[in-house]
C-alpha cells in the first residue's frame, strides 16, 4: 500500500532514496510517485510545483 507524503520537505527527503519518479498530471493537480527499494510514496501538488520539484533529479522521471 502506498504511503502519502504530506509536505514538500518529506518529499525532498525521500527523493534521495528513490529509484524512479513518476509524474501523473490531471489539469492543475499533479501526483508524484516515488519508488524506493521498499516502499511506494505519493505526493499531491500543483503542476507548476511538480515541475520545480522534479527539475534536476538524478533518477529517471517518467511523465504520464
Amino acid at each position: 500500500m502506498p504511503r502519502e507524503l504530506k509536505s514538500k520537505d518529506e518529499f525532498q527527503k525521500m527523493l534521495g532514496e528513490a529509484l524512479e519518479v513518476r509524474v501523473k498530471k490531471e489539469g492543475d493537480v499533479a501526483k508524484l510517485k516515488l519508488r524506493t527499494p521498499t516502499q511506494l510514496y505519493t505526493f499531491k501538488t500543483s503542476s507548476d510545483e511538480a515541475d520545480t520539484l522534479t527539475k534536476g533529479v538524478k533518477v529517471e522521471v517518467i511523465e504520464f
